[in-house]
């Protein structure tokens, strides 16, 4: 069958948008008709070579859909199922899962972009096999996943707003209560974010009934934003060395954790000199595959700060999506206030160029 996908066919130029070849489901995939994806920088790190694909790839790891059709051996679900997808595929079985840190999974040992078995489900029009980002691919009009990626969801959740929960919400919220273990509760200090995982590690602050809620930017827009969900202190990197104004508003001693959303070693360093003594820098973003981060060896003795990193919220997708949509029904999570823009698949480079800007909380592209 056809699809269109949005494809970075070279590193640094414009994404195309062009008409591909889908193959069917094959056993223990699922096909599925997209509803939305939102605009995550993590695609235009693909896009960048940041996080390193070889070309060609179809782009997208947050979104929601429809099954169309199962194939063989698919349990659990059916043509007709809502589902939010999930750019992790896990077994469930080895020693990562049977941990809780699924996102972590160690059983599937597959370049990446392939399917699980090794192959390409896209071709384009001159039979070249095109990757999928994570697998999925949500900027396509239809997906071919494993069944391992998927989450099945009530009828009634909009698939537009169930789409952030794919990515943005559960990485933001999950870096505060499920990386801190619901243990973040005095000082929080947000960093820079371009792609709206910052808004949502506000949200977790929130939720966790963080006492202070501090978010760093270089865009006045970002943070008037961040204030609407939740911060209760905003500093502008451009005009204000960061660090010092985070410690001059915890009266010198600097915060209990610092969520780091950007990827940007410059930022990672900061993040570390806001925290106090035994405080935590929590680095949510995703860096460039080549970048090292410097920091001085003896204040990690001498302080007992600690610098962790936090994948995917450290998440259990099946477990804390429905979670989180509960929590927006129940009015105590933000999904409608994060989408500030909508787009079609081919405005798919304005959306990344709005991005960059900082003009949205999160872009979302619709599909008919």
């Amino acid at each position: 069958m056809k699809t269109r996908a949005a494809v970075m066919y070279e590193h640094n130029q414009p994404v195309v948008v062009e008409e591909l070849e889908l193959d069917e489901p094959k056993a223990n995939e699922v096909l599925i008709r997209t509803a939305a994806s939102g605009v995550c920088h993590s695609d235009l790190s693909v896009v960048t070579g940041a996080i390193y694909y070889d070309a060609a790839v179809a782009l997208g790891h947050e979104g929601a859909g429809i099954i169309e059709r199962v194939g063989d051996d698919v349990t659990g679900f059916s043509p007709g199922d809502h589902v939010i997808l999930s750019f992790v595929s896990y077994c469930g079985s080895c020693r990562m899962c049977e941990m809780e840190k699924v996102c972590l999974c160690e059983s599937y040992d597959v370049p990446r972009g392939f399917q699980l078995d090794g192959t390409y489900r896209l071709r384009n029009s001159s039979g070249d096999g095109i990757l999928q980002m994570a697998r999925i691919a949500t900027m396509s009009e239809y997906m071919v996943v494993p069944k391992q990626n998927l989450v099945k969801i009530d009828e009634h959740y909009s698939l537009e707003k169930a789409a952030l929960v794919g990515c943005g919400v559960t990485t933001g919220v999950g870096a505060v209560l499920n990386t801190c273990e619901g243990g973040a509760r005095k000082l929080r200090s947000g960093h820079r974010d371009r792609g709206g995982v910052g808004l949502n590690a506000i949200q977790g602050a929130v939720l966790a009934q963080a006492e202070r809620i501090i978010a760093v930017d270089i865009a006045e827009k970002k943070l008037n934003f961040a204030k609407s969900f939740g911060a209760t202190d905003v500093v502008n990197a451009s005009v204000y060395d960061p660090v010092e104004a985070v410690r001059e508003l915890t009266a010198g001693l600097g915060v209990d954790y610092a969520f780091e959303v950007i990827g940007n070693p410059k930022t990672i360093v900061q993040a570390y000199n806001m925290v106090r003594a035994a405080g935590t820098a929590v680095i949510v973003g995703m860096a460039h595959h080549q970048s090292d981060v410097s920091i001085p060896a003896q204040h990690l003795v001498s302080t007992e700060r600690r610098l962790i990193g936090s994948f995917y919220g450290s998440c259990q997708p099946k477990v804390d999506m429905p979670k989180l949509l509960g929590l927006y029904t129940e009015g105590k999570l933000k999904l409608d206030e994060l989408i500030t823009q909508h787009y079609r698949l081919d405005q798919i480079n304005e959306a990344f160029a709005d991005m960059e800007a900082g003009e949205n909380a999160r872009g979302v592209i619709l599909f008919n």
